[in-house]
């Protein structure tokens, strides 16, 4: 009985999460309600719907990240925190980064997050900057797309003394040729830039 006991243990701690994915607000259908609480990511994965009642639930905000990839859903399963948290390890953190490449694949190309795997992340045709501007993060995604793709130009254009010789970002960024996203989460800010 013992070793039947030690096999189950593992079982039940598979569902705990490994990282913070912060607060959650919910709603009882049992009591018409709004839950009285703000619940963990963990107590909603935990939520026992039979005991508990039926309840949904979505992210409060403290966690900005959480909440971007989840943004324009109603609301936010168990299984979907779950999925999640795995692709976060398999990322192998939670890094800001990893969030905004997440949301880039559920929101823009409109992939299932339960279906998601590190591969498929990793393959994004995308760059992120972050920082606390705009105007400062469009800038130097512009320069530095400008050098990649274009070389040569570049080199031409950062050894011209000709003061006529323009290079504008925000037309160069706004090409055909690039998809660009601009993210708040809250002070912060992050560009998106996926090629076409």
């Amino acid at each position: 009985m013992e070793n039947i006991q030690t096999n189950l243990q593992p079982a039940a701690s598979a569902a705990e999460l490994q990282f913070d994915l912060g607060t959650f607000e919910g709603f009882s259908f049992r009591d018409q309600q709004a839950i009285d609480h703000i619940l963990t990511a963990e107590e909603v994965v935990q939520w026992d719907h039979d005991a508990n009642g039926e309840a949904e639930f979505w992210p409060s905000g403290d966690n900005a990240e959480v909440a971007l990839v989840f943004t324009g859903r109603s609301a936010v399963t168990a299984s979907e925190l779950v999925a999640l948290d795995a692709l976060l390890q398999e990322l192998g953190d939670d890094s800001t980064g990893n969030f905004l490449r997440i949301h880039y694949a559920v929101s823009c190309c409109g992939e299932d997050l339960a279906d998601l795997a590190r591969d498929e992340i990793e393959d994004l045709p995308i760059q992120i900057w972050e920082g606390t501007s705009f105007l400062d993060l469009r800038k130097e995604a512009a320069f530095e797309l400008f050098e990649l793709y274009y070389p040569e130009e570049y080199r031409v254009w950062e050894q011209s003394h000709c003061d006529g010789l323009i290079f504008d970002p925000d037309q160069f960024l706004d090409s055909p040729g690039f998809s660009v996203e601009e993210v708040t989460l809250g002070d912060r800010k992050a560009l998106i830039v996926a090629t076409q």
